[in-house]
């Protein structure tokens, strides 16, 4: 299959590309970034800029791909939610999306299949509640922004099977959470952060490649899919078993005042969290390779 691929140079990226070729499909990148990849096309364009999608070598690899893989948006809960910093998370998202389902509709050739990124903060935070792909949207920025998200992604045309993946905490050493906690835990002063009872739904990385390649493969994935392991567990329990993993101690908390300084509202994406599963999964016959948090954190720290 020849894929468009935005967004596809971060954290998930940079295993979901050598998956993607491994698997034999054909490979262009779109990137603000400068080349990486050497046995892939690559377009140096911002794809949540108009202008980009006037670039004649963009349209016409969207015009050969038969899949595109969407997972462009800036990082959620790395800087202050400062009115400007939310815009720029909104314009990296949802005019990403727009653009591309635009072009999309204006393709005389559109793509088979669409697998387009979200999150679960689609709904919302809660410590008691438990959400699956059919449970309703919440009301907080981070969900309204995933619902709009969302949105964007089912204006593509009725040839197009469109893929949600309402994706959790991403389990890998070089990045997001865990490549944060890492280098403390080994110090040994990690410890779980604020009041420890906040839900974490993870999933590692190489299940959450293996659920992208699943969803360009098979027809039988349409709709909202949520892309975390079987298994959600309190952050006490989680950083209880990356000290376990790491033989270090996991016994002094980060107190929830010093994350909201250094992150402001984005720190409710840490604090409050929300249990998350997937009704969708076992019914579509995808397989785990890590579905339980100990095998995850033994790969991600060996």
């Amino acid at each position: 299959m020849r894929l468009l691929l935005l967004g596809c140079t971060g954290l998930v990226g940079r295993e979901l590309v050598p998956m993607l070729r491994q698997a034999g499909h054909q490979l262009t990148l779109v990137s603000r970034q400068q080349r990486q990849e050497p046995e892939a096309e690559w377009l140096q364009l911002d794809p949540a800029d108009p202008r980009s999608w006037q670039d004649q070598a963009l349209l016409q690899a969207l015009s050969q791909a038969e899949g595109v893989v969407n997972l462009a948006g800036e990082p959620i809960a790395e800087k202050r939610w400062t009115p400007a910093h939310q815009r720029i998370l909104e314009t990296s998202r949802l005019e990403t999306t727009r653009l591309l389902v635009e072009a999309i509709q204006a393709s005389p050739t559109p793509p088979q299949v669409l697998v387009n990124a979200s999150a679960i903060g689609y709904y919302g935070t809660s410590v008691s509640q438990r959400f699956v792909e059919s449970s309703p949207a919440g009301d907080d920025f981070l969900a309204s922004l995933c619902r709009r998200w969302e949105q964007a992604t089912l204006a593509v045309p009725d040839g197009t099977r469109a893929v949600t993946v309402r994706i959790g905490i991403v389990v890998a050493p070089d990045g997001g959470a865990l490549g944060k906690m890492l280098p403390v835990f080994r110090a040994g002063f990690g410890g779980p952060i604020g009041s420890g009872r906040q839900w974490m739904s993870w999933i590692h990385r190489s299940d959450l490649c293996a659920l992208i390649l699943r969803a360009l493969e098979d027809p039988n994935w349409t709709g909202a899919v949520n892309g975390v392991a079987p298994q959600p567990v309190s952050m006490t329990d989680f950083c209880r078993e990356l000290g376990r993993s790491l033989g270090r101690p996991s016994l002094l908390p980060v107190p929830a005042p010093v994350l909201q300084v250094l992150l402001g509202d984005g720190a409710s994406v840490v604090l409050e969290g929300q249990q998350v599963g997937s009704e969708r999964l076992e019914t579509l016959g995808f397989s785990f390779r890590y579905p339980d948090l100990p095998s995850a954190l033994a790969a991600a720290t060996s």
